[in-house]
């Protein structure tokens, strides 16, 4: 049984959204948007959010077609993934992602955000729908 909680990412070429869930494991909540800069800086902005949110799993997007199938951008985020994994010691698992960023952009549009104020929230909104769709599903 896990004693700290689920980090959830949505990784991109340019930025990662994260998200964490409470230690109960039943709500995700965003917490920062990292800016991508090379792999080793993103790694260790990584560790520190791990280290101050005392994190133990964590649940990565994986951007599949609509058909179901693997893409460039999967291979990227499974690539980047498995850094993670023997960089910082910690099994990630994947959560099929299609439309999450949609669904994001679809909830900051109904909440009346300005475009210029979306693209600076959206992708960490994108991590939190991973994480909650992984919670809600895990509970099942």
């Amino acid at each position: 049984m896990l004693k700290g909680r689920i980090m959830g990412l949505d990784i991109g070429d340019n930025t990662i959204g994260v998200a964490v869930s409470d230690l109960m494991g039943l709500t995700a909540q965003g917490i920062t948007t990292i800016k991508r800069q090379s792999k080793k800086k993103d790694i260790e902005a990584l560790k520190e959010l791990i280290k101050e949110h005392k994190v133990d799993a964590i649940v990565s997007g994986l951007p599949k077609n609509m058909n179901g199938t693997l893409g460039p951008q999967s291979e990227k985020v499974v690539k980047f993934c498995e850094l993670i994994e023997s960089e910082i010691g910690i099994k990630v698992e994947y959560w099929d992602e299609r439309l999450s960023t949609v669904s994001a952009e679809k909830i900051l549009i109904s909440g009346d955000v300005r475009r210029k104020n979306r693209k600076k929230v959206i992708d960490k909104l994108a991590a939190v729908l991973i994480l909650q769709n992984y919670l809600d599903f895990k509970k099942i």
